[in-house]
C-alpha cells in the first residue's frame, strides 16, 4: 500500500477509534442529566446526534426531543432542514412508526374488493369516528384497490357494540358500507367477534390514537381523514 493511502486509512481509523467513546461518553452524560432533571420523559430509548452541530436527538418511544451536548436544554418541536427543504422531525417519526404491511392479520379484518383489487390498503376506524364516514365516502372512488378494514372501537362501549356487530354480519362489508356510507341502521347480530378485541390489542400496539388511520404497503401512516387524490398518490408512491 503507498505510503500516503496508508497514512490515510490510519488517520480515518484513528478518528473512528477516538470519536466512538467520545460519542459514548456524551449520550451517557445527556442521559444521565435529563434522568435527575428530567424523570417524566424515562426510560429513554435511544439518544443520538442530528445533522445540526451540537444538537443531539432523545428518543422516548415514538415521541422525539431534542437537547445540547449537556442536557442543559430539552426542546420538543420540529427540525427542518432548509437545505433540502425536508422535516427531518417527521421522517424520523416515520421511519419510527413504520408498519409491516405483511404482518398484519388479515383473518380479523373485513376485506373490501373494488376492481382487480390488486393495490392493497389497511384502515383502522371507528364506526362512531366522523371523520371515518367522511373517509369512507372518499374511499368509493377508489377503484382497484383491497382495502383490509380494521374494526377499532375506541370511542366507547357504543363503538364496541356496534363493532361486533358489524363483525358479525353476513356480509360484512355490505353492512358496513350500509352504516358508514348509506347511514342505514347496524343490524345487531351474534357470533365469535374476538377479533375486534384482538383489532383494539393490535391498534395498542401499533400505538393507533386515532381513527381512521390509513397503512399503505410500504410501511408508511397517515394518521385521519385524507381525500381521494391524496390516496391514489399514496397508493402509487407505495409500489
Amino acid at each position: 500500500m503507498p505510503f500516503f493511502r496508508f497514512l490515510s486509512a490510519a488517520l480515518a481509523a484513528a478518528v473512528v477509534t477516538f470519536t466512538l467513546p467520545a460519542a459514548h461518553a456524551q449520550e451517557a452524560a445527556i442521559r444521565k442529566a435529563l434522568a435527575e432533571r428530567v424523570p417524566q420523559i424515562q426510560p429513554i430509548d435511544e439518544v443520538s446526534r442530528t445533522p445540526m452541530p451540537g444538537l443531539w436527538e432523545v428518543r422516548v418511544g415514538t415521541d422525539i426531543f431534542y437537547t445540547d451536548a449537556n442536557g442543559d436544554y430539552l426542546v420538543q418541536g420540529e427540525l427542518l432542514d432548509t437545505r433540502q427543504r425536508r422535516n427531518i422531525t417527521a421522517d424520523r417519526i416515520a421511519k419510527l412508526t413504520a408498519v409491516d404491511f405483511a404482518t398484519l392479520p388479515v383473518k380479523d379484518a373485513v376485506t373490501i374488493v373494488r376492481g382487480n383489487g390488486k393495490r392493497k390498503l389497511a384502515v383502522f376506524e371507528d364506526p362512531n369516528c366522523g371523520y371515518c364516514k367522511r373517509f369512507e365516502k372518499d374511499l368509493q372512488n377508489i377503484d382497484n384497490v383491497t382495502v383490509y378494514l380494521y374494526l377499532y372501537p375506541i370511542l366507547g362501549n357504543d363503538s364496541t357494540e356496534k363493532s361486533r356487530n358489524l363483525w358479525c354480519a353476513k356480509d360484512k362489508a355490505r353492512a358496513w358500507n350500509d352504516w358508514m356510507v348509506e347511514n342505514k341502521p347496524v343490524v345487531p347480530a351474534k357470533c365469535d367477534s374476538a377479533a375486534v378485541d384482538r383489532n383494539v390489542a393490535l391498534g395498542r400496539k401499533l400505538k393507533i390514537t386515532g381513527t381512521p388511520t390509513l397503512i399503505f404497503t410500504d410501511g408508511t401512516r397517515v394518521p385521519g381523514a385524507i381525500g381521494a387524490d391524496e390516496i391514489e398518490k399514496r397508493l402509487a408512491a407505495a409500489r
